[in-house]
């Protein structure tokens, strides 16, 4: 540890050493100055260059906390590392804001169980291919708990229901969260599925159906307009016959007019919605 014995940015902080490199400060001696630090800090004003000079150099002489965390996730990617240690500097940051010297704990047990939190929050925000709650993310972790001392315990996949008794919860529950997990990877419609004498076959093949019901919504963009331009009536008679599905008759009866004249009135709209169809 490199310490200068020389006066801190302003009066108030003239007791406190400055720390040369607060970031090489070794883990034992940054306990034992982060608590001075910390003394300092809940008496100065918050925003203020002699506050900001004590936090930072909180958070740099703690950053081995971060980087002791993250050695719990080194099994990930080697380029998710530096994301990992980033959102660690985050929580280190929230627990440095949020400590209190009147909880008479240690700093390090209250800032660990921040930091591990708030990569965990990061995993359980980013790394899923399709969001879903975040009750269902945790459900998946215990239901993947749940199935494996199941497994090893039956020999054998479980059942929704000996999950259900296991996790104490509803048989529906444990489906929904089998479903989430569904999104927790994704797969290119490229991927290869399969290969023969015809060639590759990739997963688009096999998913997915022409949807005829898009034709109908450009027929029904393209009606709108149309039938807004119709007269009251004859609006009125389109909307029974085929929004309430009347008959004919029913109409006349609605309208107090012959089942005929219903006819020949619906038939002159339909031409006249037809002919603007086929001329849009």
């Amino acid at each position: 540890m490199t310490l200068v014995s020389s006066a801190a940015t302003d009066s108030q902080t003239s007791d406190l050493p400055e720390v040369a490199d607060p970031s090489q400060v070794a883990p034992r001696d940054a306990r034992e100055l982060s608590r001075r630090f910390f003394e300092q800090l809940t008496v100065l004003e918050e925003g203020t260059p002699e506050y900001q000079y004590v936090r930072n150099t909180l958070i740099e002489m703690n950053m081995s906390l971060v980087r002791f965390a993250a050695g719990r996730f080194r099994s990930r990617e080697p380029e998710e590392m530096e994301d990992i240690v980033q959102t660690g500097m985050i929580g280190l940051i929230k627990a440095i804001d949020r400590f209190e010297l009147s909880r008479e704990a240690e700093f390090t047990s209250f800032a660990i169980p921040h930091i591990v939190g708030e990569i965990k929050r990061f995993f359980r925000d980013t790394t899923w291919a399709v969001h879903v709650p975040r009750r269902l993310q945790e459900a998946r972790i215990h239901l993947a708990r749940a199935t494996d001392e199941l497994r090893s315990r039956l020999g054998r996949t479980p059942t929704v229901k000996e999950l259900s008794e296991l996790m104490s919860l509803p048989e529906d529950e444990v489906w929904e969260a089998r479903l989430a997990a569904n999104g927790y990877n994704a797969s290119s419609l490229d991927a290869a599925i399969s290969t023969s004498e015809d060639g590759e076959s990739v997963l688009q093949d096999f998913i997915g159906t022409q949807d005829t019901a898009l034709e109908l919504v450009e027929d029904l963009h393209s009606l709108a307009p149309l039938i807004a331009d119709l007269d009251d009536r004859d609006r009125q008679i389109i909307h029974l016959r085929f929004v309430e599905e009347l008959t004919q008759d029913q109409i006349g009866e609605h309208l107090g007019v012959s089942q005929m004249h219903v006819s020949r009135l619906l038939s002159r709209t339909l031409a006249r919605l037809r002919e603007g169809l086929l001329t849009t």
